[in-house]
Order: C-alpha cells, then structure tokens, then sequence
C-alpha cells in the first residue's frame, strides 16, 4: 500500500483556483486532450507502477499512491489507499485533487473532481473519473515542488515607484522548480502584473542561501484558502538565471525531497 503523509506546515484573474491548478494554467499548450492518448498515458503509468502524489486542501496536505486500474470503458479508475488512514478521509473529502506523477521522466499532471470509497482485490481503494485532459511536461525546467508552509521561501521582489524608489514587497514562495516559482501575494496587491518583469528579485532559501534572479509574470489568479481568505497566486518564470543561482535552487529542491522521504 502507498505511503501517505502532509506537508509541514494587467488585470487579474478572478477565478478561484487552487495554487497547483494555477500554475497548471499557465502549461495550457502542454495538454493532451485525445481520450485515446489520455488512457494511453494512463495505462503506461500502471504498467510503470509510476507513484502519484495527489494534493489537496490547497496544497496544505498530499499523500502518496498509485494507479491500479482504468474500467474497460475509459471512463473511471482506482488508485490504492495511502496507509495514513486520516490522510486518505481528508482526500475522500476534498472537492479537488491535484495528482503530479511521471512517466518515461516526463511529469504528468492532472485533476480529478472528488475520490469516492470502493473495494478493490478485497481492499479499499479510491475510485474517481478519468479526467478530461492531462498535462505532460517534457521539459526539465517545468518540474515544480510544493514548498514547506513551515519556515517557508521567501522572496522579495523590488517594485518601482511612479517617484522612482523602489516597494519591497515580499511574497512566499508556494512551489518551485528550475524554471521558475509560485508566489502567494497579499490580496489588492497591484504591483505585478502579467508579463511584468523584474530584477533583483531575491529568493531566501531556508538553509540553503539567497537566489537573486530576475523574474517574469506568467499568469495571476485570485483564490481562496480553506478559512475564506483570499490571496492571489502569480506564476513566475526565471529570465536567463545564472548556472551558481539555478544550483542553488536546486539543492534547495533536493532538501525538501530528502526531508519528505525521511517523513
């Protein structure tokens, strides 16, 4: 059985999305629509035994499992249980589930719109719908990770004044990859906006140093926690990063994957 665990810890949008499906917004053109090229995919991954992280509560828990089985009419399927049985009655309760998992090394993402309970080989298993559309990520610098809410990432981004000084406004960094990162902002913050740039912008990486990078506004959405607070989400892409400040990301990236596995 999967192991299961939680996570420590121009104008906008204003549709309420999760972060991971914001940020899968901005990999439109990386969808794969075809049903016929979905179960494919679909199909690979359980002859893989490809693991699946599935998200939820906005990011704040996740737990590990599996695909086990696609109905002949390519229209449900089964994941495995997580052994963490509170885990697994948090995710049957969830409205949306963001599952990240791989491929032949290529990320798969996708959602699923609510798990129900079925028995499966004598054990209880998760059942959901296909989904529609997946997205398949091809290249490295796409790979997102979920960043810790406890002593989280940080990053303070300069924003130019109309009297020519400059704002600092710091947003935490709610996942991250080689390619760029996602930031929660105050709500009513005006200061970025798509395709707006930035430079300086420095990225403290708990334990491991600061990334000073220069930045591009991909996408900005609003939306809304679990206690009804609203905040917005901005995807941002790394512009020319240096080869020192990309290591650095990285070794950050690989700190949170050691720690989740020692979990």
């Amino acid at each position: 059985m999967a192991e299961s665990t939680k996570k420590q810890g121009s104008p906008t949008g204003t549709s309420t999305r999760n972060t991971a499906a914001a940020a899968a917004d901005d990999y439109s053109k990386y969808e794969v629509n075809s049903p016929t090229e979905v179960l494919a995919i679909l199909k690979g991954m359980i002859e893989q035994g490809s693991l699946i992280t599935f998200y939820f509560n906005q990011g704040y828990d996740f737990l590990l499992t599996s695909l086990l089985r696609v109905s002949a009419d390519g229209k449900s399927m089964i994941f495995d249980y997580g052994s963490n049985m509170e885990m697994n009655r948090k995710a049957l309760q969830a409205k949306k589930i963001n599952c990240v998992s791989s491929k032949d090394k290529v990320r798969i993402q996708f959602n699923l719109s609510g798990l129900e309970t079925v028995r499966h080989e004598k054990r209880d298993a998760f059942l959901a719908d296909v989904p529609p559309f997946l997205v398949r990520l091809q290249r490295r610098e796409f790979f997102r990770m979920t960043t810790p809410m406890t002593n989280p990432a940080r990053a303070n981004i300069p924003l130019p004044q109309e009297d020519g000084s400059l704002k600092m406004l710091q947003a935490v960094v709610s996942d991250i990859g080689g390619g760029g990162v996602g930031l929660n902002v105050p709500q009513g913050e005006t200061g970025l906006t798509r395709d707006a740039e930035f430079s300086g912008v420095a990225i403290k990486l708990p334990d491991i140093g600061t990334a000073t990078v220069e930045m591009r506004v991909r996408n900005i959405h609003d939306v809304t926690s679990p206690n009804g607070k609203i905040h917005q989400h901005a995807v941002c892409q790394f512009v020319n990063i240096s080869r020192p400040m990309r290591d650095l990301v990285q070794r950050y990236i690989t700190k949170i994957q050691r720690e989740r596995l020692v979990r």
